[in-house]
């Protein structure tokens, strides 16, 4: 995984960009400390000099200090609810405090160079460095925010540093330079090394959740958002009539490739607010959110239809056209549902698409989930 100056704020898995911002959001005690260090230090100058500079400089870094711990504070409060959309936008916010906070940190010894005050610049760059430091152990993971903080810090002294006649401070500017540098390669590493540990967790967690094959929701992960589902929803078991003629005819690897066009066809028909899952086999389970009352059997009768009628198509399996067909069994139910309602529901469902079957395929049997009883729908 490559990272450029300033790596990208998106990263492929959202989730895992929504862990990396959470991870730089619970740097609270870390901020204090630094926080409170610089607080002190600046004041100390300003009221040790009275200078103009000075103080102007002690009330910025006070208002980023406050600023930064409320940003902090407040994204705990709405994490849970934001969206990806905001999670990027709290990364800029986090990154744009920490580049405040930065400048404010350079400016400080900017100040302290000019006014040639010894003491001061060692209190600065002290606090700068404690700030650099502190930013590299818990920012590291997105080397963007780090580098912009971290140059910003550097800028000011750099300058400074540049404006002496002495050679001493030209070349300490110069070292600057190298010592950016230095924590660009140290942040690559360390986030290339964090996100692939994430990544290696998140492809666990999608294996144990996932079909290997068709890469659809297993029946654990089915289950689990069954369970989790509230209000009306439609479950519709399908199961592929002629599947095994096909597989036997043209091979396992044609009948896996079919597998796979056939969870396409089924995620397209229940749309981005259902759930498209293999059981195993040639099984498998829809789930959608329907409307209550009597227009959720039609909802549910239109999406079972709509899948029967998406895999009756030609499939292609290398260039060569196949048909095959589909019976489906389905139920409304109200949610939420107690594991042993969830298992009822299961076998009703599933004795509806035995009827399915038993009628000849290709339609759909409708199962009453209060009563059991069982009725074609055509």
């Amino acid at each position: 995984m490559g990272h450029g100056l300033l790596s990208t704020f998106i990263h492929p898995n959202p989730a895992i960009r929504r862990e990396l911002v959470d991870l730089l959001y619970t740097s609270l005690p870390q901020v204090m400390s630094i926080n409170a260090a610089a607080i002190t230090g600046s004041v100390t100058l300003a009221i040790l000099h009275r200078d103009p500079g000075y103080i102007a400089i002690a009330i910025a870094i006070i208002v980023n200090a406050v600023g930064r711990v409320v940003s902090l504070l407040r994204y705990k409060q709405y994490a849970a609810r934001l969206s990806d959309r905001d999670v990027i936008l709290w990364e800029k916010v986090y990154a744009a405090g920490a580049a405040a906070f930065g400048l404010a940190l350079g400016a400080l010894t900017f100040r302290a160079f000019q006014l040639n005050d010894a003491p001061g610049a060692w209190i600065a760059f002290g606090l700068s460095m404690s700030y650099c430091v502190g930013m590299v152990s818990r920012a590291a993971i997105r080397p963007w925010v780090v580098l912009s903080a971290t140059a910003v810090l550097f800028a000011p002294t750099l300058i400074a540093g540049l404006m002496r006649p002495e050679l001493p401070y030209q070349l300490g500017a110069a070292m600057l330079v190298l010592f950016w540098f230095s924590i660009r390669e140290a942040s690559r590493h360390l986030s290339t090394a964090f996100i692939e540990r994430l990544e290696a967790k998140h492809a666990l967690a999608r294996q144990a959740n996932h079909d290997f094959l068709t890469g659809l929701p297993n029946r654990a992960a089915f289950l689990a958002a069954l369970e989790a589902a509230t209000g009306s929803v439609a479950i519709i078991a399908i199961d592929l009539d002629g599947f095994k003629p096909v597989n036997d005819r043209h091979g396992h690897h044609a009948g896996d490739d079919l597998l796979r066009q056939v969870a396409g066809r089924l995620s397209s028909c229940v749309g981005s607010d259902g759930l498209a899952a293999r059981f195993g086999g040639d099984e498998f389970m829809l789930l959608k959110p329907v409307a209550g009352g009597a227009q959720a059997r039609d909802e549910a009768l239109l999406l079972a239809r709509e899948a029967v009628r998406a895999l009756s198509m030609p499939f292609l399996l290398s260039d060569i056209p196949v048909i095959i067909g589909a019976s489906a069994g389905l139920l409304v139910n109200d949610c939420p549902l107690t594991d042993d309602a969830v298992d009822d529901l299961l076998r009703q469902v599933d004795s509806a698409l035995y009827a399915a079957k038993r009628a000849g395929g290709g339609g759909c049997t409708w199962v009453d989930a209060d009563t059991g009883a069982l009725r074609q729908a055509g």
